[in-house]
């Protein structure tokens, strides 16, 4: 049952660049990711019915928007970005680099420590990133090299949020902080969205795809995610990290078209074997022992 409640949040993740590749040319990234944090707080508001949960969340207001920022607003809004470039199945490959910048930040900013085995991972992550990016930019298009950075600079903003709260949200409810970072992630970007908001109609089909985004992807996204941590723990969780990526190329190719290339498969395979050993063994232990 876990490894099915796995695979379906990979899916689900992996989707999310599907929804964003296919809608925000008709949004546009801040108002798009505006939508999404906004439906998604609605959705999770019920984490805070319990007076602990209002507690905790009124006891960590500023780490909380911290996190909205560097964990949903930021990265979703250059991903968002990103999509108007390159393809869904690259984005969510080039997603999967998180835990490397999640390691180099660790030991960069939170005194954290890094093995051997470790910082070979970190070089072979690299090393496949600039595979993908290489190959994507001698595939050509105009703005290619940008929405890569912003792509790469999403996942540096979730590595600092991945260390910022281990350090200042311990002990806090999972789903009051997930409900924190997307109430924050909406505040911040609602005022922007009302000033780049698009002046045609937005056909039913990309509102579809917005819904799917922030009912789907993000608030029941978070319930699968916490509730992995709760019953398997967070190691067994944290693999999913290896899973988008497969869905993410899946649909892209599926429903959008895109196409998986040699070196696109030689390049995700470097980068998840570079994270993998950057993430140490702990996820892939995790994995054959509840699977």
């Amino acid at each position: 049952m876990n490894l099915i409640e796995l695979l379906a949040l990979a899916a689900i993740w992996g989707a999310s660049f599907l929804f964003m590749r296919v809608a925000t040319p008709e949004f546009g990234p801040i108002a798009l990711i505006a939508l999404r944090v906004g439906i998604a707080t609605l959705v999770l508001t019920p984490a805070l019915r319990s007076a602990e949960a209002r507690r905790q969340f009124r006891s960590r207001l500023r780490p909380l928007f911290v996190v909205g920022l560097t964990n949903s607003a930021v990265p979703f809004c250059l991903l968002a970005y990103s999509t108007l470039y390159v393809g869904a199945g690259l984005d969510s490959v080039l997603n999967a680099t998180t835990p490397l910048w999640a390691a180099v930040i660790s030991v960069a900013a939170f005194h954290g420590r890094i093995a051997g085995r470790q910082i070979i991972g970190l070089l072979l992550g690299l090393g496949g990133v600039f595979v993908l990016v290489w190959h994507t930019l001698e595939a050509g298009g105009e703005g290619v090299l940008l929405a890569t950075g912003a792509a790469l600079l999403a996942t540096l903003s979730y590595g600092f949020a991945v260390n910022y709260s281990k350090r200042h949200l311990a002990g806090i409810r999972p789903f009051v902080t997930a409900f924190g970072s997307q109430f924050f992630a909406a505040l911040v970007l609602s005022p922007l969205a009302v000033l780049v908001w698009p002046h045609h109609a937005v056909p039913l089909s990309i509102w579809a795809c917005v819904a799917a985004l922030g009912v789907l992807c993000t608030g029941i996204a978070y319930v699968l995610y916490f509730r992995l941590i709760e019953q398997v723990g967070s190691a067994y969780a944290a693999s999913v990290t290896f899973l988008i990526p497969v869905f993410g190329v899946a649909w892209g190719a599926l429903f959008l078209g895109e196409k998986i290339t040699p070196t696109m498969i030689v390049g995700a395979m470097i980068v998840l074997f570079g994270t993998a050993l950057a993430n140490g063994n702990r996820v892939f232990a995790s994995i054959i022992k509840r699977a």
